[in-house]
């Protein structure tokens, strides 16, 4: 623990980070600046006009101004040799009217695959229900075996029932004739 009792330092207690988009203003802003220093020291008389002009500009964001700023503005030996990256993918915005809906879609691998395996249930389950697969076949013939013991089963009781009353008809005959005597 530190001398005086405290729990923390000063490091990294109120960090702040400036969002893109308070950069951009920021930029933005420095930019119509020196616009206009530069209107005012080409002409100083047209004081009146100038006050439009900003609101134009000020309004309007020209993406194009911009892009040429910042080829104008290069540093270094970019300025002397053009250099391109050939794997960085400038990327297109498409317009509504441009994209392409009813057209097909194409799935990813993981897609396809689980598509693919569930098709290919559906396929066996198909198979399975009208009796032609491996293991339909197995269950039927293990599904007859069974029957065919359950049928043997209730004909062998019905065979002692049938016995156990005949005998329990003879003992009473006997009875009654060895009663009637």
């Amino acid at each position: 623990m530190p001398k005086g009792g405290r729990k923390g330092g000063h490091k990294g207690r109120a960090r702040q980070y400036t969002s893109p988009e308070e950069i951009d203003a920021q930029l933005q802003a420095e930019k119509q600046k020196a616009r206009e220093e530069e209107e005012q020291e080409e002409g100083g008389d047209g004081a009146a006009g100038d006050p439009k002009k900003e609101k134009k500009s000020l309004d309007s964001d020209d993406s194009e101004d911009e892009e040429d700023d910042y080829q104008q503005k290069r540093k270094g030996v970019e300025g002397l040799i053009d250099i391109e990256n050939p794997n960085r993918v400038a990327q297109t915005t498409k317009k509504v009217t441009q994209l392409d809906l009813d057209g097909p879609k194409e799935l990813s691998r993981r897609e396809r695959e689980e598509i693919e395996k569930q098709k290919a249930k559906e396929r066996y389950m198909k198979m399975h229900l009208a009796g032609k697969t491996e293991q339909a076949k197995a269950d039927l013939a293990r599904l007859a075996i069974i029957r065919k013991q359950r049928e043997e089963a209730a004909r062998k009781k019905e065979e002692e029932r049938k016995a156990k009353d005949d005998a329990t008809l003879s003992g009473k005959r006997m009875q009654s004739l060895s009663l009637n005597k």
